[in-house]
């Protein structure tokens, strides 16, 4: 049986001879150059919480090769949390769902739908519940003023929308007629 101390003696003396025969500066070269040979890098916003920090996703060919902070972000410096640095590592799970799934009531399993399909849905719940709660006029004294929203839909934000994509939520939000917006931040 080869114990711990045995073990680490064998693997350093492995590591040790086989950085003698390997020309590590000429490999560190090469990943660099790979790391940055057809790569196209985007800055996004990671999506844990609500903080905001700056990422910049690196992609080669439509795949998602890395992740990592933003030096030039004003939140984080190029500086992530534990559950930003695993950001890669989620959108890269083999067990990340694809597709959207629907379990009917009542059922026991998941079956998997595609996306107009799950929009579709989603649009006419909502639809649903808006024209059964709409309420269209209060009494305000004596007389009756007019409100037009429903107060059964509420509409909650996050840390990794953009301030554009935050104002057209806004709109759609107000435009249903929802009174409730709120903000991860604030819950």
């Amino acid at each position: 049986m080869l114990g711990r101390r045995e073990w680490l003696k064998t693997a350093v003396g492995g590591g040790l001879a086989l950085g003698a025969l390997l020309d590590v500066p000429a490999i560190r070269a090469a990943a660099q150059q790979w790391k940055l040979t057809n790569v196209r890098e985007f800055t996004t916003s990671c999506n844990f919480c609500s903080c905001g920090c700056g990422m910049i996703a690196s992609v080669r060919e439509g795949t998602l090769v890395s992740m990592e902070g933003d030096y030039d972000h004003i939140v984080n410096r190029g500086s992530l949390c534990v559950k930003g640095i695993s950001m890669f590592a989620t959108h890269a799970s083999p067990n990340r769902l694809q597709t959207p799934r629907y379990r009917a009531p009542g059922s026991d399993h998941w079956e998997d739908i595609t996306w107009k399909d799950a929009v579709e849905r989603v649009a006419r719940k909502i639809q649903k519940v808006r024209d059964e709660t709409w309420v269209a006029t209060e009494k305000l004294g004596d007389r009756e003023v007019p409100v037009n929203r429903t107060d059964a839909i509420a509409f909650l934000g996050g840390a990794q929308n953009t301030n554009e994509e935050c104002y057209l939520f806004q709109k759609a939000a107000r435009l249903l007629g929802m009174a409730f917006v709120e903000h991860q931040a604030r819950l």
